[in-house]
């Protein structure tokens, strides 16, 4: 099997930084490496100019980005740090929430060798209650994982229903707690590195249908350069292992954006 080749996504100037690292440019800020060795090894990363992520699951946060225009915003399930590192990279002042202790180093040596500082919660994100409200909150959710599956193909064989609906109350409670976490006006995109139907569209469909204070804020095709494909007919993002599958694939992620009503 041909291994995926390796995704960075870049601090800034990512078009100097695909010449320097004999990369190929993909969607905003990702440089695709075909050929590399240890990571620690590759040009860029003591002084921090990079991280690696996945192009697909640079787009929820990139959903945050082109939403609102700086301020507080949070990171519900944040570690190891991927979007809690675009957020901050961007200027934005942010909270990264996660339960995992473990996790949670990792995402701290991460902003570390990145040079970002930002807040860190070591909490349940069910039962945090935080001191302010956000402009935007990221809720990239546990789950099943399908989409990773060019990378992890064991996890096909792993997951099974009462799993799958483990994982999907939980997610219905982590956007119910980031519906709560939202100043009016503000926006929530809600991502799941899957392919179920049930965690991604049907999680969004449901919450809406039951929170008339929220409408979808639907993406645009000119927001995902590279992945204008992955754009379906509501608005939502889903790529999945095929998208992008001549330049090496890319790992199935579903994304979807809303907007808390400025009530009158």
């Amino acid at each position: 099997a041909l291994t995926p080749p390796l995704d960075l996504t870049i601090n800034k100037n990512p078009e100097d930084w695909a010449t320097l690292l004999d990369g190929k440019r993909i969607g905003k800020n990702t440089v695709r490496l075909h050929n590399y060795g240890k990571i620690s090894k590759i040009h860029g990363y003591e002084e921090g100019a990079w991280w690696v992520q996945d192009a697909a699951a640079a787009l929820p946060a990139q959903l945050i980005l082109n939403s609102v225009n700086g301020g507080f915003v949070c990171d519900l399930c944040a570690a190891p740090g991927g979007k809690t590192a675009q957020l901050a990279a961007a200027g934005y002042q942010v909270t990264a929430v996660d339960i995992s202790s473990e996790r949670m180093n990792l995402l701290l040596q991460n902003m570390s060798r990145l040079k970002l500082v930002v807040e860190v919660v070591k909490e349940n994100a069910l039962a945090w209650k935080p001191d302010k409200l956000y402009r935007a909150v990221l809720v990239d959710a546990p789950c099943s994982a399908t989409g990773t599956a060019r990378r992890h193909p064991e996890i096909l064989y792993q997951k099974n229903s009462k799993d799958l609906r483990r994982k999907n109350g939980l997610q219905k409670s982590l956007i119910n707690q980031a519906a709560k976490f939202v100043e009016p006006g503000g926006v929530i995109v809600y991502s799941v590195c899957s392919l179920e139907r049930s965690e991604g569209y049907e999680q969004i469909v449901s919450f809406l249908n039951s929170n008339r204070n929220f409408d979808l804020l639907p993406v645009q095709k000119s927001e995902v350069k590279d992945f204008e494909a992955c754009v379906t007919i509501e608005g939502f993002v889903q790529t999945t292992p095929a998208h992008l599958a001549e330049r090496g694939g890319v790992d199935g992620f579903f994304a979807g954006r809303i907007k808390k009503r400025i009530m009158e």
